[in-house]
């Protein structure tokens, strides 16, 4: 399995068989230029939608009509099984910025899971769902999401083998986020990879959690 981070919370992954999986595309440019990231021009099979906001529902016009999900429950496309969970943008129940949904994939004997716009620490029943995780794609910039703390704390619960950051501060985005090293200080395993995409396999994860900071490829 390959994982590229593009920018923002937009995730290309990418299984084996070379089945292609898109997370919350952002729309180049969205919120009067705050998004500053490129075009999505890389074709897709399947693009999850964790919520209707500009910067993570970029599916309009994404070359090969990927089949998009963006709605809870259990899914199968093309071999990945999916599955959607319900949860919030904000600490709220939803009421200030509506709702989140989770999304968690089978790829290569591997569980993926993206947090989207999670904003908050889930309840016993949605960590619960959540648990066996082994590559967790989580927002750390705070302000429209859980921060770099409330971020960890979720590690801390879910024991992922790998953590990789989104939805942070970059020179690509003028939104008021946090930036990288708010989440990594004094964390014991951080691996600064250089590169926009990783490959993993299910039988050389790390025994976690590890963090890898990926650079934004767009």
């Amino acid at each position: 399995m390959k994982i590229k981070w593009l920018g923002h919370a937009a995730f290309s992954i990418t299984a084996s068989d070379g089945t292609a999986i898109l997370t919350d595309p952002y729309r180049p440019g969205a919120f009067d230029g705050a998004i500053a990231y490129g075009p999505i021009k890389d074709r897709f099979d399947i693009a999850t939608v964790s919520h209707r906001h500009a910067d993570h529902d970029g599916v309009d016009g994404l070359a090969g009509k990927p089949t998009v999900i963006d709605k809870p429950g259990r899914t199968e496309v093309k071999g990945i099984e999916i599955e959607g969970i319900p949860t919030f943008h904000d600490r709220a129940g939803g009421s200030q910025r509506g709702k989140n949904v989770v999304f968690c994939f089978a790829v290569d004997g591997m569980k993926v899971c993206h947090l989207g716009d999670l904003g908050h620490i889930p309840d016993e029943a949605t960590i619960a769902k959540l648990k066996g995780v082994d590559v967790l794609l989580a927002p750390v910039g705070g302000t429209f999401t859980i921060d770099a703390d409330e971020a960890w704390q979720l590690v801390k619960k879910l024991n992922p083998k790998v953590v990789i950051p989104m939805h942070f501060k970059t020179s690509k985005i003028s939104f008021d986020l946090a930036d990288i090293e708010r989440f990594t200080a004094g964390k014991p395993d951080v691996v600064r990879s250089g590169s926009s995409e990783i490959e993993l396999s299910s039988n050389s994860l790390p025994k976690g959690p590890q963090i890898v900071v990926l650079e934004h490829a767009l």
